[in-house]
């Protein structure tokens, strides 16, 4: 308990830190997007690079394997999900609703949770876990805004996307066995480590541009309640019933428990779609996160 205390109070310090810079000005809004494309263009995928560089063994194996397939069950069941609870919502607010389902801030988030709690095993396997939500986002997630899906567009963005690249790279790493020239493993090591940093600071310059007072909303709370709680809740009672170890249980129910992703008003505005409904989503969940992760880490360890 005390060790998910000290985590939890790091990260919360973490955004605070970037939500003053940001208020004081000595980071503008394209700095913030800079420093965004930067986590999640260079440092993220170092970061998971460096996690897979692990002695490789069978139950490696089966453990990454096993996740790859909660991921693809989870994701499946989001899909679902989603359809089934906002399929008499207006057309704005359904598509916000059920991409925000589908697609969580586990990858920018969550990762810093895996890592904090299970070490560079976790970050590995937690990479492992998100390959299917990272290419669903930019497949049915997109096609839920679109009504169309561009399957070549899609497909470029899925196999170029840095996190899949390094995904493939440090699974490659890890089963070859091959060491990197001792250089280049110390700068990909030096930046994977700004990771859980940069990231918290990015969170916590998105609050900086919000109205507090103006996040109240039916809407939001209920998809709050149920992406923060019901849906981990489910994922959590059927991983007891299965023959996975606490480690696999854990980082799946964390994961799950993830916010809106910021996709989701970047996407809403893209395509006209209640964009500020959308910003709702991601930061009234992003701030409720706070307490929900703690509660889900106590729970999983």
């Amino acid at each position: 308990m005390t060790e998910v205390l000290v985590l939890q109070g790091a990260l919360f310090l973490l955004m605070a830190v970037g939500f003053t810079v940001k208020k004081l000005g000595i980071v503008s809004n394209e700095g913030q997007k800079n420093l965004t494309d930067l986590v999640l263009y260079l440092i993220l995928p170092c970061n998971i690079v460096k996690s897979f560089v692990l002695p490789f063994s069978k139950e490696t194996l089966h453990s990454c394997v096993l996740m790859l397939l909660l991921g693809l069950g989870i994701q499946g069941f989001s899909i679902l999900y989603g359809k089934l609870l906002y399929r008499g919502k207006a057309e704005g607010r359904r598509k916000c609703l059920q991409y925000g389902i589908i697609c969580s801030n586990s990858g920018f988030l969550g990762n810093p949770i895996a890592e904090g709690l299970y070490g560079a095993q976790g970050l590995m396997l937690a990479s492992v876990f998100l390959i299917p939500l990272r290419i669903l986002m930019w497949s049915f997630g997109l096609a839920v805004f679109s009504g169309t899906t561009d399957h070549r567009a899609t497909l470029k963005k899925v196999v170029t996307h840095p996190c899949i690249l390094a995904c493939v790279l440090g699974v490659l790493l890890m089963v070859t066995q091959k060491q990197l020239p001792s250089l280049f493993t110390k700068v990909i090591t030096y930046i994977g480590q700004c990771n859980t940093a940069l990231s918290m600071m990015v969170i916590g310059m998105i609050l900086t541009g919000i109205d507090f007072k103006h996040l109240a909303d039916k809407d939001v709370l209920v998809y709050t309640l149920h992406r923060l709680l019901v849906i981990p809740a489910i994922v959590y009672a059927v991983c007891l019933l299965l023959p996975i170890g606490a480690t696999e249980r854990g980082l799946s129910v964390i994961l799950t428990a993830m916010p809106a992703g910021a996709t989701t008003s970047i996407l809403a505005s893209k395509y006209h779609m209640e964009p500020e409904f959308g910003t709702k989503l991601v930061v009234f969940s992003t701030l409720c996160s706070v307490g929900s992760i703690f509660l889900w880490s106590l729970i999983v360890r």
